[in-house]
């Protein structure tokens, strides 16, 4: 990592030290929290010796359902794992293709999909300096996944950050990461060969300042990647977005900010329109475009209460209907927001149980018609809730 990364770095975190509290109901006064249906739903043993499942993220297109992860045996060692579904409640488990070393221990934590086939993004650390292993894996038409064999230098090398997220839509995939360079993003026609795209001049980190891509979605005018810029001179970071017709040449769109730390860490399309999630400040803040995603953004609405001692994130962005859900952390705990506006109101939402932040721990939302799926790894087991919003 350069140094002036290193610096934004450090800067990060010296910003983010005062953290927040998302899981804070408010001042007395406040709206009830939201309480929604929770059911537990069981997912089958994956095939392989027993061990504890890891779930991290969900996908769903075409009538179909995936829950993506990982299982850990006792000593901590990792194999994938996967599961299916057509009506998000009864689950299959899925057959896998390891081709290497580390994608036989890979954890799955991001997924995509379209016409009803799923693309993941799959890693384990390893090496002489614990760098994260990264492949891509596709589906094949009998349902089981595969991964695919890429360059060492694809997603690893000299020049790696990190690989954040993978997206899909009409044009393809998308993953959005980063690399030395600064933002950077690969893409694929058919999940089978992604091609980098790094030093691009409009994502790349340049005179104006260091450059960090987080998530994507894809929109009516193309891909609309969001991020923020650490500007020059300074050591927080601006909000900032970008857009493309196809993935390889990119525009960046200016997102107001705040003189506070303030980026977008989640996006989604609503009602063809795109809202991103991220900090604002000490707490979490959404924005949208209310017309061209090229155009002009407004900030939305902030929400979350400040606390002294974590670092805050957001960790899922979903959309049921005209409703948003966002997940969160204050360092400490995971907590769920509901916006019924556009992001100008947030409301706590009733958890079916702990939620506890931290390593090993995770939590993931999706939104599929007026259904929403939930996932928490509390760090000793994992459980996936449903949501039917229109009982």
């Amino acid at each position: 990592m350069s140094p002036r990364r290193a610096l934004a770095a450090l800067g990060v975190l010296a910003v983010l030290v005062a953290g927040c509290d998302p899981a804070a109901g408010g001042d007395d006064g406040a709206p009830e929290p939201v309480r929604p249906g929770w059911r537990e739903l069981t997912l089958p043993a994956p095939p392989g010796p027993p061990g504890r499942v890891q779930v991290r993220d969900a996908a769903a297109c075409g009538g179909r359902w995936f829950v993506v992860g990982g299982v850990a045996d006792a000593a901590g060692e990792t194999r994938p794992a996967a599961w299916s579904s057509v009506d998000g409640a009864t689950w299959t488990a899925l057959a896998l293709h390891p081709r290497t070393y580390y994608g036989e221990r890979h954890v799955f934590y991001s997924a995509a999909c379209r016409d009803g086939r799923v693309a993941l993004l799959g890693a384990k650390r390893g090496g002489a300096h614990a760098n994260p292993r990264t492949s891509s894996w596709r589906q094949l038409p009998d349902g089981s996944l595969d991964e695919v064999i890429a360059p060492f230098d694809l997603f690893g090398g000299p020049y790696a950050v990190d690989v954040a997220r993978m997206v899909a839509g009409g044009r393809g995939w998308l993953i959005t990461g980063n690399r030395t360079s600064g933002a950077a993003v690969w893409w694929s026609s058919d999940s089978a060969r992604f091609t980098l795209v790094e030093r691009e001049p409009q994502l790349a980190s340049d005179g104006a300042g260091e450059t960090w891509n987080f998530d994507a979605v894809e929109t009516a005018a193309g891909w609309l990647s969001v991020g923020g810029i650490v500007p020059a001179g300074r050591v927080d970071r601006d909000p900032l977005a970008w857009i493309s017709p196809d993935g390889v040449a990119w525009r960046r769109v200016p997102v107001p900010g705040g003189p506070e730390y303030d980026e977008l860490q989640r996006v989604v399309a609503l009602d063809g329109r795109p809202v991103a999630v991220g900090l604002r400040g000490r707490a979490f803040g959404a924005w949208r475009a209310d017309g061209d995603p090229g155009g002009a953004w407004r900030a939305a609405g902030g929400f979350g209460r400040p606390r002294a001692d974590g670092i805050p994130g957001v960790r899922g962005l979903a959309v049921t209907g005209a409703t948003l859900w966002a997940a969160t952390t204050d360092g400490f705990a995971y907590a769920v927001w509901r916006s019924v506006d556009g992001g100008d109101a947030w409301v706590p939402v009733t958890l079916p149980g702990p939620a506890p932040a931290g390593a090993e721990r995770a939590v993931a939302l999706l939104g599929a018609g007026d259904d929403l799926l939930l996932l928490i790894d509390d760090g000793q087991r994992s459980r996936v809730f449903l949501a039917r919003l229109t009982d």
